[in-house]
């Protein structure tokens, strides 16, 4: 291998090096934002001896059905990344594509039970419950939309990567491995207690 050959590999790597710490930056903030989110719901629910429980006012059997959707659209995340490793770019696109289908899915989801309270009367105004509900499903719903984009303009540009250069999938794929793991966290949060 030349000096110039090296030099560029090197080059290459610091590149996808410094793509990957600025999407565990970018990760880090997200979770101190939701976390802050959350420790605020928390607070809240324990101070207010009256706090109505989750599983009273919510759907949660549809939020479950939603749950599953995040967990199957992990692992096709997952699979697009290790497509992308190997070359295969149909695969890829395929992956990436069936990731957010399932996240379109979860956003209807969620919508038809924006729905179904906005038709009972319950707006983010009713109560500090039916507030904080919608806050925090409404930030996360923003993020699930910003990785459907992501993926989408992701597997648009699948003949680019390579097994060699795929930092932009496995980027998208922490991204939306986040997105997931916040809802894991929202579901039993909000819903179940």
């Amino acid at each position: 291998m030349t000096t110039a050959t090296a030099h560029a590999l090197s080059e290459h790597e610091q590149k996808v090096d410094r793509a990957k710490l600025g999407m565990w930056m970018f990760l880090g903030s997200e979770v101190m934002f939701f976390t802050g989110f959350l420790a605020a719901y928390i607070a809240l629910r324990m101070s207010d001896p009256a706090w109505p429980s989750g599983h009273g006012r919510l759907n949660w059997p549809l939020a479950a059905a939603n749950t599953v959707v995040l967990i199957v659209s992990s692992f096709t995340m997952a699979l697009g990344v290790n497509a992308a490793q190997r070359n295969l770019t149909q695969r890829l696109r395929l992956c990436l594509g069936a990731t957010a289908l399932l996240g379109l899915v979860f956003l209807v989801v969620k919508a038809i039970e924006y729905n179904d309270k906005f038709h009972h009367g319950h707006y983010p105004s009713t109560d500090l419950f039916y507030g904080t509900y919608f806050l925090l499903t409404g930030f996360h719903g923003l993020h699930v939309l910003g990785g459907v984009i992501a993926l989408t303009i992701t597997a648009g540009m699948a003949n680019r990567f390579s097994s060699k250069w795929f930092a932009p999938v496995e980027n998208v794929g922490l991204y939306w491995h986040f997105v997931d793991i916040v809802w894991i966290f929202l579901f039993p949060t909000l819903y179940l207690l």
